[in-house]
């Protein structure tokens, strides 16, 4: 059976998508993985976290999928000490060198590659099997055909996005959200934050979707300049996926409110149960699904919308010197 695996922002959303139908919940450790720390959790949460996971029969897993300082690695392997002795049940991980430590010190935890490495080819998915990855998740253009090369690896799990964004460049490593405000701060928890980037512990400002014009010295060639980052669900693809045997769907979305996020959840749910419920020889019809989805949608478009505006506002704001 797929895995479906949901986001959890916080606890209300973790016991939400639990009761929803999700056999896995992500959430992120507070100032290492790639969200605004609202929707990441302390160690006391995480704790409960997995508490509330394991009392509904899912597993929970932690996202530390920001890049780190060698110096910032002991932290991390302390923070990581906790969570298995916790009963945690992976990690999901973008940090090639904190990878390798981690499995060094806990070679029985599960870790995933997250979308961050940008996971494109066969011998992408034997270097991190090799420092310890047993799930990665395929980066969002890939085609069924190239997702299928990569199930045949065997021996490392699959994992693709159903609900997510389609970046211009590589999603899970923004190098442009700082253009207007990189700020260097410490958290109450003496992490080391880059504010304005998600690959330091910072944030995704969305500046892509900015108003860009393209210029030639003064002349102005292009009024307007569209840099996609669209999200996306996955309908049409969900039972090719499931035939293909991917291990895991993974739907994002830590930042959404929690009625949304379980909605979410529990469509997915009941599609994936259907599916494979059917018989073999019936074909599916995915048109009833169809419509349900377009509301669930319409709903995340219009979150999305006023949170990229508040995001774009708050990057212009103007950085503090240093006192």
């Amino acid at each position: 059976m797929v895995e479906l695996l949901a986001p959890a922002g916080n606890l209300e959303m973790a016991k939400a998508v639990v009761e929803s139908g999700a056999n896995a919940v992500y959430v992120g450790a507070r100032g290492w993985s790639r969200r605004r720390d609202a929707y990441e959790l302390s160690d006391g949460q995480l704790h409960e976290a997995i508490a509330i996971a394991h009392a509904g029969g899912a597993k929970l897993r932690v996202a530390i999928n920001t890049n780190m300082e060698s110096s910032q690695l002991p932290a991390l392997l302390q923070k990581m000490e906790k969570f298995v002795a916790w009963g945690v049940d992976g990690a999901i991980m973008t940090d090639v060198g904190a990878i390798a430590a981690v499995h060094r010190r806990f070679p029985d935890l599960v870790i995933h590659a997250s979308i961050g490495a940008n996971i494109l080819n066969n011998q992408d998915v034997k270097f991190y099997q090799d420092i310890g990855v047993s799930q990665v998740v395929a980066d969002t253009k890939l085609t069924l055909r190239e997702l299928a090369a990569r199930k045949i690896q065997g021996e490392v799990g699959i994992e693709v996005l159903i609900h997510a964004n389609m970046c211009y460049t590589y999603l899970g490593k923004c190098w442009m959200s700082p253009y207007h405000r990189l700020e260097r701060t410490r958290d109450d928890f003496g992490k080391d934050l880059f504010r304005g980037s998600p690959n330091r512990g910072g944030l995704d400002y969305r500046v892509c979707l900015e108003q860009w014009e393209l210029y030639a010295g003064t002349e102005l060639l292009e009024p307007r300049i569209a840099l996609r980052n669209d999200a996306f669900f996955y309908l049409d693809d969900i039972p090719p996926l499931i035939d293909l045997g991917v291990h895991c769907l993974k739907i994002q979305g830590r930042e959404y409110p929690v009625p949304l996020v379980a909605a979410i959840v529990r469509f997915y749910r009941q599609l994936i149960d259907a599916y494979v419920s059917k018989p073999p020889e019936r074909p599916f019809d995915l048109e009833p699904w169809r419509a349900r989805l377009e509301a669930i949608q319409a709903e995340r478009d219009a979150r999305r919308r006023n949170t990229t505006l508040v995001l774009l506002n708050e990057a212009r704001q103007p950085v503090p010197r240093p006192i």
